[in-house]
């Protein structure tokens, strides 16, 4: 029987496909379960939610809004006419991608692969930094005046203590400073050094700007395993530099050698590109579009694979442990997609099955998946879903996979968060932690919570 939180109760871990709720988020409790275990406590982290629940479209409009008004005063009648009707044009032949944004799942919370150190999108301006190695000092907010709408965040592979967030602009990346041992701080960077980190938990320094062209909006990165090239996408920017001017007219993402700093594009035709992701040993890469299409790179020649898709666009992919495996949620689907590759790298000979989740829309009432992670051992899977009864609503699913031969899913229950009528904004595993998993969540209500799931492996060793 799947495990349920109740209303009014919050989740605290799984031991043994058992996920253990509580009153009330204490970490008390979290000593007397898990903490005896693994031996440290992950306390919630609070913060401020109330901007980042807007939409693409109230992004839109606020903009058209101001941009109307704007062209009235700085151009006059006949002008700001003259704009409407091209604009108006421009969007009946290149529909507007950014009112899709928020259903895609964008990389919102990312752990340091080596170090118990997370980072999670705050608001639409900052980041907060909490690491948990370090007890006695609380999280640290990062923030600075080239860090604007920021959609994804990302740590680097290999690269100490480096962080990279995507914004609207560029990509800023952020490095941990120490007392006689300053971080290095790139030309880039150096205009915008007049604001660096808030709270007690260190000093973090922008030590890199990777501007975008026409400042663009960038909306996702992807590190690839070595460390070496972060992948960005970008919207091409139409008429203006707001979020509301991107469009589906053209599309690319760029491979970037950060040591270099210098950046390619590579484009694939026309649409707007939606989501990318480097399998884990780097020798394939993923990337969608909102047209519904998507494409396998193979990163020995860059070769790559079209595939389409009946059920909507990609909202969300997620690669298993051994990079031979990608499971795909799609925008007007409850069941995942899983593509399986059939021969070694570079082969991209693949077939693409579907993964059943039978209980998302019976036992759930749910209108599709949401966002969706599998954790480093390929044994747990984390599923958020649209809409949902009264009592589902808001939960996040864990299920435990077996992939062999294929992929089969066993529901073991949901996650329910803290605080009033929580809603995950965005979850990632931690996929380095030696006793097992964690999830972790950040919520509508304010708090970024982490589970850890305990449980013996069914893995062959």
């Amino acid at each position: 029987m799947p495990s349920f939180p109740l209303q009014g109760s919050v989740t605290i871990c799984e031991i043994n496909r058992d996920l253990i709720v509580a009153e009330f988020i204490s970490d008390d409790r979290a000593k007397d379960t898990y903490g005896k275990i693994l031996g440290m406590v992950f306390s919630p982290i609070p913060f401020q939610p109330e901007q980042l629940g807007s939409t693409g479209k109230d992004q839109e409009t606020e903009h058209q809004e101001r941009n109307n008004g704007e062209s009235f005063e700085r151009k006059g009648l006949v002008k700001s006419l003259q704009y409407l009707v091209n604009d108006s044009i421009k969007r009946m032949f290149y529909p507007n991608c950014v009112h899709l944004l928020p259903e895609i799942d964008l990389q919102g919370v990312s752990w340091h692969q080596h170090k118990h150190i997370i980072a999670f999108i705050s608001g639409p301006n900052q980041v907060i930094v909490r690491d948990y190695e370090d007890s006695g000092k609380d999280a640290s907010i990062l923030s600075n005046g080239a860090q604007r709408d920021i959609k994804a965040l990302e740590w680097r592979p290999n690269g100490g203590k480096s962080l990279s967030v995507a914004c609207k602009g560029g990509i800023c990346i952020w490095a941990a400073s120490y007392p006689g041992n300053a971080a290095t701080v790139r030309p880039s960077a150096a205009p915008y050094l007049g604001t660096l980190t808030r709270g007690s938990g260190g000093r973090w320094t922008l030590v890199d700007f990777l501007r975008s062209h026409n400042e663009e909006q960038i909306s996702a990165l992807s590190w690839s395993p070595d460390g070496r090239y972060p992948n960005q996408f970008k919207f091409e920017v139409l008429y203006f530099t707001f979020l509301a001017s991107a469009s589906c007219e053209s599309s690319s993402f760029t491979i970037w050698d950060v040591s270099q700093g210098l950046g390619t594009p590579i484009r694939r035709g026309l649409g707007g590109i939606s989501t990318l992701k480097w399998s884990p040993t780097g020798d394939y890469f993923f990337a969608a579009k909102f047209d519904g299409t998507f494409y396998l790179w193979e990163t020995n020649t860059w070769t790559s694979e079209p595939w389409s898709s009946s059920s909507g666009f990609v909202t969300g992919a997620t690669w298993d442990p051994d990079g031979r495996i990608i499971v795909i949620a799609f925008s007007g689907s409850s069941t995942l997609g899983s593509i399986h590759f059939a021969s070694k790298p570079p082969s991209l000979d693949a077939h693409l099955l579907p993964v059943d989740l039978p209980e998302i829309t019976t036992l759930a009432g749910s209108e599709g998946v949401e966002k969706v992670a599998w954790d480093a051992s390929g044994e747990r899977l984390a599923i958020s879903y649209k809409g949902g009864d009264d009592n589902y609503k808001g939960l996040v699913a864990i299920y435990d996979i077996r992939r062999t031969p294929l992929i089969s899913a066993s529901l073991i229950g949901f996650i329910r968060g803290p605080g009033d009528n929580p809603m995950p904004i965005a979850f990632s595993f931690h996929d380095k932690f030696k006793q097992g998993p964690l999830l972790s969540v950040s919520w509508s209500s304010g708090f970024c919570c982490t589970y850890p799931l305990i449980f013996h492996s069914h893995s062959l060793p």
